[in-house]
C-alpha cells in the first residue's frame, strides 16, 4: 500500500525531498479515516442491531449487559484494533512514528479491555444483588480486588509497551519494591481482610440499620465496598465509613431488632415522692371503678383482710399492710401494658422502680411494640405515655418536673 501511496504522489509531482514526508500524511489520513468509520459502524450501526436483538430478548440478564455498557466497551476496541492494523500497512518501517501509533494502540486495546472486564464484574454484581438470597458474601470487595487487579495488569502492559520490554521484566523489579506497595495498598489490604471477616461473622448486610456515633452514622447500609461503607443516614445524608472501621471498632447493628418483630420502648415516669400515699376504704372503693384494676384489687384487698385477721389487726393501724398509690398505679401501667394491642405479648413486658434520684422516683417502662416502622414505634410510646400522664392524677401522684417561670410567678404572687 505504501508503494501504492508513494507511486501516486510522484506522478502528481512530489519532489523527493518532500516525498517522505507526504506519504506519512496521506497514510496518516487513511488510518484515522478508517478508524473513524469503524467507530461509526461500531457504535451506530453494530450496536443498534445487538441492541435491537436484546430488547426482544425473552432474557433479562443481556438487558444488564448495556445497562453497565458491556457491548458499548467492546465494540469501542474496533476502532483501536483497526488502528494497530493499518498502522504497518500505511506508516515507513523503523520511523518513531510509526512505534509512537503502535504504542498508542496497544495502551487503548489493554485499557479498553480492562474497562469491558469492569462492566462484566459490575453485570456479575447486579445479577447476584437481584437473585442472591444470602447477603453476606463479600462480593462487591471482591469484585474491586479483581478490578484493581485488571487494571493493574493493564498498568504494567501498558509500560512494558512504552519501554518496550517484557512485562516479567517489570514484574521481576516489583518484589523489591513489595514495601513500598504495601504502605501504598495497605487501606486496600485491610479493607478486603474487613470484608472477609465482616461476611464470615455476618456482621452486618447491605440493608441493615447501623449506628456508628464516632462517624456520625445513624441509618442503612447501601454498600460495602472494598475501602468504605456507604451509610444512608435518616436525614437522607450519605456517610462513608472506612470497612475496617467496623471490625476494629464497636458498632450497633438493630437488624436482630427487626428479625425478632419487636422493638423496645423504655422510658421512665419520675414521681414527685411527696405525693406517695396509702389508700383508704374510700379512695380504694373509688378505684374498684377501673376495670384494669378490678383483678389486682380484690386480689390485694383479699391478701390483706387475711394478713390482718392473723395479727388481729385494725385496717388503720400502722403495723398492718396497706395498699399505696404508687403501687397501685405501677399495677395499672402493667395491665393496661399487657392489654394494649400495639403491645408485643410474647416479649419482655414490666415496670420497675430505680432507685431514687433528685428528679424523684423513676418508675422504668420496659416493654416492646410489636410494630417497628418508626413513625408508627414513636406515635406508639406518645400515646401510651399520653395517657399515663393523664392517669396518674386519677392515683393521686404527682409527676416531678422542675420549676418552670409559671411556678415561679404563681409562688411569688401568693
Amino acid at each position: 500500500m505504501l508503494a501504492v501511496i508513494t507511486q501516486w504522489l510522484s506522478d502528481n509531482g512530489i519532489s523527493d525531498v518532500n516525498l517522505t514526508l507526504s506519504v506519512t500524511f496521506v497514510g496518516s489520513i487513511c488510518i484515522f479515516f478508517l478508524c473513524a468509520v469503524s467507530y461509526y459502524l461500531a457504535k451506530h450501526q453494530v450496536l443498534r442491531l445487538v441492541q435491537k436483538v436484546v430488547i426482544h430478548s425473552n432474557n433479562t440478564w443481556d438487558d444488564l449487559f448495556f445497562e453497565h455498557d458491556v457491548f458499548q466497551r467492546i465494540a469501542l476496541m474496533l476502532p483501536y484494533i483497526v488502528l494497530l492494523f493499518l498502522v504497518p500497512i500505511f506508516t515507513l518501517e523503523d520511523t518513531l512514528y510509526r512505534q509512537f501509533l503502535l504504542t498508542i494502540a496497544k495502551i487503548a486495546i489493554c485499557f479498553q479491555v480492562a474497562r469491558a472486564i469492569s462492566s462484566l464484574l459490575n453485570v456479575i454484581k447486579s445479577i447476584y444483588e437481584r437473585k442472591a438470597s444470602e447477603r453476606y458474601l463479600p462480593l462487591n470487595s471482591t469484585l474491586q480486588v479483581i478490578k484493581l487487579l485488571v487494571y493493574l495488569v493493564a498498568t504494567i502492559l501498558s509500560i512494558s509497551y512504552i519501554l518496550d520490554r517484557s512485562p516479567f521484566y517489570l514484574l521481576s523489579g516489583i518484589g523489591a519494591l513489595t514495601a513500598v506497595l504495601l504502605l501504598v495498598f495497605q487501606d486496600t489490604i485491610k479493607g478486603l481482610v474487613a470484608s472477609i471477616q465482616i461476611s464470615a461473622n455476618k456482621m452486618v448486610a447491605p440493608g441493615d440499620w447501623i449506628e456508628i456515633p464516632q462517624y456520625g452514622a445513624d441509618g442503612d447500609v447501601l454498600e460495602i465496598g472494598l475501602s468504605t461503607v456507604k451509610v444512608q443516614n435518616f436525614d437522607r445524608t450519605v456517610t462513608t465509613v472506612p470497612t475496617y472501621a467496623l471490625i476494629s471498632g464497636s458498632f450497633k447493628n438493630w437488624r436482630d431488632m427487626f428479625n425478632s418483630g419487636g422493638r423496645r420502648i423504655k422510658r421512665a415516669l419520675h414521681i414527685d415522692i411527696s405525693s406517695i400515699d396509702f389508700y383508704n376504704k374510700e379512695q380504694l372503693e373509688e378505684l374498684k371503678k377501673i376495670r384494669l384494676l378490678a383483678p389486682y384489687l380484690k386480689e390485694k384487698t383479699l391478701q390483706l383482710e387475711n394478713h390482718a385477721e392473723k395479727f388481729n389487726l385494725e385496717d388503720t393501724d400502722v403495723n398492718s399492710r396497706q395498699l399505696t398509690n404508687i403501687g397501685t398505679f405501677r399495677a395499672y401501667i402493667e395491665a393496661y401494658l399487657k392489654q394494649h394491642e400495639k403491645v408485643h405479648k410474647n416479649m419482655t413486658c414490666m415496670v420497675r422502680q430505680l432507685p431514687s434520684t433528685a428528679a424523684g422516683l423513676p418508675l422504668e417502662l420496659y416493654f416492646f411494640s410489636n410494630d417497628q416502622n418508626w413513625v408508627n414505634y414513636e406515635n406508639i410510646q406518645a400515646d401510651i405515655f399520653d395517657h399515663l400522664f393523664a392517669m396518674a392524677k386519677v392515683f393521686n401522684i404527682r409527676l416531678f418536673q422542675h420549676p418552670s417561670g409559671k411556678d415561679w410567678q404563681t409562688f411569688r404572687q401568693s
